[in-house]
């Protein structure tokens, strides 16, 4: 199954309204598509990556530095391939300053995703499997929750309750609420509010978006402990995530999750071992594809931490349906805060009792719109 030709279309949409979390707002929906085109017919598909200010050199970083290496090449060799474009090393510039030059690694990085996770596609494809099954095949469904909760002029805890209702009324398992913009303890009242609507059994986490110091982080989680949340994601700012996770994890009964916006292996590594978390929610799109994800789970599971997801439902339930290991498939609900979820794909998997289901078909099991990728193209 040689590559003869792979194409990296990315996507733009403005998004209708804005959304804000604990330290950003949101107002593009971005994604890349991949395929991975073989001599034996078989085309591998992936969409992935929200990267909103640096699409293009993603794109092009693809496109100029590790395309040409994998032409030719037999798409079966998931490995092989991969540290192909991982020994690449492109010069991407900045090679002074080590905080910038990160920058360029991540970019880095995210394009490797694209390429592998349509490889794995591809390889469903070949041995006529799902990639969950590729993987592992420990379940052929996963729970799914919400990412919601956002904060906007004129919501009050009337809506959220509403909001509450409205995702067990579509049959989803729980809620990752946003916290960390508000004061502590008006983020602990908005977490009451979720809980009296959910109930008892309904999961809750919230996610801060490394908003708060470690101090304001473990006064949330000790006043939260009796809503009986399921984690608490990057409760600390950026600058003191290891040593500051640590804290927070050990202060209160609640486990504590991060990854997100780790880009390899070793940082996971770090943030299990010095900082201790219960939960690695790594991306696959942003830390080097599928077969970089499989790797840090595989090492996790020793360490007794569980493997999240952020975002990303359409790779992440493959992912997470092949390990035994697993928290939550998280979606958008909502089709104006990711209105890719809802029109890229022709259909979306199928949610039943709380699970999203694997799909049956070869692959990543999701075939794309022709017309939304044709009309939010941005690379025209």
């Amino acid at each position: 199954m040689k590559i003869t030709a792979i194409e990296m279309i990315p996507l733009v949409r403005e998004l209708e309204d804005a959304f804000a979390g604990g330290t950003y707002r949101i107002v593009n929906r971005y994604t890349i598509v991949t395929r991975i085109h073989t001599d034996s017919g078989v085309v591998g598909e992936a969409f992935g990556g929200d990267e909103d200010q640096r699409q293009e050199r993603v794109v092009a970083t693809a496109r100029d530095h590790l395309i040409p290496l994998l032409i030719g090449e037999d798409a079966r060799h998931p490995e092989r391939l991969w540290q192909l474009m991982a020994d690449a090393r492109p010069d991407l510039g900045n090679r002074g300053i080590h905080v910038l030059d990160l920058n360029n690694h991540g970019i880095l990085m995210q394009a490797i995703a694209a390429i592998d996770c349509a490889l794995w596609d591809a390889l469903g494809k070949h041995y006529g499997v799902p990639v969950a099954t590729l993987l592992g095949g420990y379940r052929d469904r996963v729970p799914v929750i919400a990412i919601g909760g956002y904060l906007k002029e004129g919501i009050g805890p009337e809506d959220l309750r509403a909001e509450i209702h409205h995702y067990r009324d579509i049959g989803l398992s729980g809620i990752k609420l946003k916290v960390g913009r508000l004061t502590v303890d008006e983020d602990v009242d908005r977490v009451r509010i979720a809980r009296e609507a959910a109930g008892s059994e309904w999961t809750i986490v919230c996610d801060a978006n490394q908003a708060w110091t470690p101090d304001d982080a473990i006064e949330f989680c000790r006043k939260a402990e009796r809503y009986h949340l399921g984690w608490m994601e990057e409760p600390v700012r950026w600058s003191d995530q290891l040593e500051g996770l640590r804290k927070v994890g050990r202060a209160s009964s609640i486990p504590t999750n991060a990854g997100q916006g780790e880009i390899n292996r070793y940082g996971c590594r770090d943030l299990v071992s010095v900082g201790e978390v219960g939960y690695l929610n790594v991306d696959v799109t942003i830390a080097g594809g599928v077969t970089e994800w499989r790797r840090i789970a595989g090492f996790v599971a020793h360490h007794h931490v569980k493997m999240a997801h952020h975002e990303e439902p359409q790779v992440a339930l493959h992912l997470l349906a092949s390990i035994p290991h697993a928290a939550f498939v998280e979606i958008f609900p909502n089709p104006k805060r990711d209105p890719m979820w809802f029109d890229l794909p022709v259909r979306q998997p199928e949610i039943v009792d709380g699970e999203m289901l694997v799909p049956d078909a070869p692959g990543l099991g999701i075939e794309l719109n022709e017309e939304v990728i044709e009309r939010y193209r941005g690379d025209r």
